[in-house]
């Protein structure tokens, strides 16, 4: 960072707004005489965002977060204060079951109970040896950081506000168009084979992105324009999105099991396909989506046909019924949000209300996070109590924060390391301005220039995503070092002694990190596959427990953000060849949503064999996910018997649907005849 950046102007703007931010949140805290200013300021830069909606969101939670923190505080410190190890044991707990929460929570309001954690390690630990300034000091605290919370949610919302609506738009453009091609491949004349290899990027894409509006619609209700009336839209679009998704996929299997059973696409479909030729439109109740569907309605009532390929194309028409009815949806959706952008009334809702979107959470790691942040700062406190070390707080709250910081990765152990290097090289600039520096400013406009060039620069390396990290680092170590002193009795001892601390206290958070969390990709993916076949058990095992099961959007939504997690974490694997694990949750995702519509329909169907056949697959589901897989030969029978039945009946062809992708998905080299 020595030499002068050349930053984009966006990167210019975000530097000059947080910095503004900042400067003003400094200014308040010491004309109100709050005892550490530079609190406000620190605060002030950790909520800024590029975009004005994520900083007003997290700037709630951090609140929320800091509230929490200081009640804990507040109901810890005097109960334990006779007993400092108990106490230091109390405020380290505390951490590990904020922590934890927070990563159950994957919503953006994780985000207050991880500032609920490590807040309490920041106001309490200095406390353990003084106990008696305990409620003065998280006052203090708590009025400084709510007044950094303030200044940057004014400055970023009043100066030019960025509005997340360019990118979340962008974002659903680019989603209903991987939607739009995929559709558009599969029913295009010659469609076969070939396409999987170009395909499965643009499905693993859709995957990401899904994933990404999701993120995305937590912050549209802070967002700074129009956007925030159409949150309802948002939220229904994304679990449309999410539902199109497995019917795709399943018109993909069908369609190319037509092709192994027959040979070829029958012609009447084939026919309708070759009328496709500008794949999806903006209204699909015309064209070649129509044709198909009667075409494949036709193949499936015709008796010279074989039961399986009736049964075949019985499917195809149902997912295709599905497309037509999602892909209608959905563009609708799309139309009532940019109407809602363009300032007209929101319309009524659509459909059934969307509910809370079902997420892969790994309770697991999420526990071995906890029991890490709790080892490292417990062993950081440790060395404070017995070597009676002065700055010994600081070692333990860095360890709390550090864990805390970096819980989300698989192997936070690299970004550790490169968030010590710059922690290290920010202290010769720490000791530049609070030895040298600072004490020469007299007045409030002579601090500001002497801190605006280091800050403008580490802001707009805050805004690159590539650099973030390392400047994150480097604004930590300046900003923490000026928050945890008075500037006007600092000295080399009291620095010295105040950073070796915090570096120390990293350094044992790395440490028992790399003992006790660090988990490699591979290994997160099989946990993420185990969980998967566990859901699958559990919504076939609910015939007579219908509370325990995955409603289908829920498990599509749920199965799409597990995709969005497995394609970074086995990109690079040598075993994954062409996307192996993303095609694997995309059968897996198919097989859900079969079992769901089997589930739906079983009041249809012979309570007998269907009773029989859910048991089955909940038995083999659990033997998949601990991977002591059962011989599956035993539920193909059963499937094809109960094919059979529900082929003589036109009531039943939702469940012809879902037997047939069962079969395929279960027993792709199955043979091309029903089994007697």
């Amino acid at each position: 960072m020595t030499a002068w950046p050349a930053f984009s102007r966006q990167e210019w703007l975000f530097s000059l707004k947080s910095f503004a931010a900042a400067m003003l949140a400094l200014y308040l805290s010491s004309r109100f005489g709050l005892p550490r200013p530079f609190w406000s300021m620190m605060t002030a830069y950790i909520v800024a965002h590029p975009l004005a909606g994520h900083v007003r969101s997290k700037s709630l939670y951090r609140l929320c977060g800091t509230l929490l923190g200081c009640a804990a505080t507040v109901v810890l410190i005097p109960s334990l204060s006779g007993s400092p190890v108990l106490l230091s044991l109390a405020l380290a707990l505390w951490v590990g079951a904020c922590l934890c929460l927070s990563l159950m929570d994957r919503s953006a309001r994780s985000y207050a109970f991880m500032l609920g954690g490590y807040s309490a390690a920041l106001i309490g630990f200095p406390l353990v040896d003084a106990p008696a300034s305990m409620f003065d000091t998280a006052v203090a605290r708590t009025e400084e950081i709510a007044l950094g919370i303030v200044c940057a949610s004014l400055v970023h919302s009043i100066v030019l506000p960025a509005s997340l609506a360019p990118s979340l738009l962008g974002l659903v453009d680019r989603t209903l168009g991987d939607v739009r091609r995929w559709a558009g491949d599969l029913l295009s004349p010659g469609a076969d084979d070939e396409l999987g290899a170009r395909l499965a990027q643009d499905r693993r894409r859709i995957a990401t992105d899904i994933t990404q509006l999701r993120l995305l619609a937590t912050h549209v209700p802070f967002d700074t324009s129009g956007l925030r009336w159409t949150q309802h839209a948002v939220g229904e679009l994304h679990d449309g999105l999410a539902a199109l998704t497995p019917s795709l996929s399943a018109l993909e299997d069908r369609l190319a099991g037509l092709r192994d059973a027959t040979g070829g696409v029958p012609n009447r479909i084939a026919r309708a396909m070759a009328r496709n030729s500008a794949g999806l439109g903006a209204d699909v109740s015309t064209g070649a989506l129509d044709g198909v569907r009667e075409a494949a309605r036709l193949e499936g009532a015709d008796q010279r046909n074989s039961s399986w390929v009736r049964s075949l194309n019985i499917g195809v028409a149902a997912h295709v019924d599905e497309l037509v009815a999602g892909w209608r949806r959905c563009h609708a959706l799309h139309v009532d949000i940019a109407a809602g952008l363009a300032g007209h009334a929101p319309h009524p809702k659509r459909g059934k209300p969307s509910r809370p979107s079902v997420l892969h959470v790994d309770r697991g790691l999420a526990m071995r996070s906890a029991f890490t942040v709790v080892l490292s700062t417990c062993t950081a406190c440790a060395a404070w109590i017995f070597s009676g070390w002065r700055a010994g707080s600081s070692m333990a709250m860095a360890a709390a924060i550090f864990c805390s910081f970096f819980a989300t990765m698989d192997d936070p152990l690299p970004g550790m390391h490169k968030f010590l290097v710059a922690l290290l090289w920010s202290m010769p600039v720490s000791a530049f301005y609070i030895l040298g520096i600072m004490p020469l400013a007299h007045d409030f406009g002579m601090l500001v220039l002497c801190i605006a060039p280091l800050f403008l620069v580490v802001g707009g390396y805050l805004a690159r995503p590539a650099s973030s990290l390392t400047a994150l680092g480097m604004f930590f170590g300046v900003a923490g070092t000026l928050a945890l002193h008075d500037i006007a009795s600092a000295d080399w001892v009291s620095f010295l002694e105040s950073n070796l601390a915090l570096f120390a206290g990293a350094l044992i958070a790395a440490r028992v990190t790399a003992i006790v969390r660090s988990v490699s990709s591979e290994w997160s993916a099989r946990r993420i596959q185990r969980a998967t076949w566990r859901d699958l058990a559990g919504m076939a095992g609910t015939a007579a427990r219908p509370g325990r099961a995955l409603a289908r959007d829920a498990f599509a939504g749920r199965m799409l953000d597990r995709i969005a997690l497995l394609v970074p974490r086995t990109a690079g694997s040598p075993a994954d060849h062409g996307g192996q694990a993303a095609q694997l949750a995309m059968r897996e995702l198919r097989l859900g949503a079969s079992v769901a519509v089997l589930r739906q329909q079983r009041h249809l169907l012979p309570e007998t064999p269907v009773r029989e056949l859910l048991v089955g697959l909940e038995r083999a589901f659990l033997a998949q996910a601990t991977e002591s897989p059962r011989r599956l030969d035993a539920l193909l029978p059963a499937i094809d018997r109960l094919l059979a039945l529900c082929l003589a009946s036109t009531a039943c062809e939702p469940a012809v649907s879902a037997l047939v992708g069962l079969r395929r998905d279960l027993f792709p080299s199955a043979p091309s005849e029903l089994q007697p």
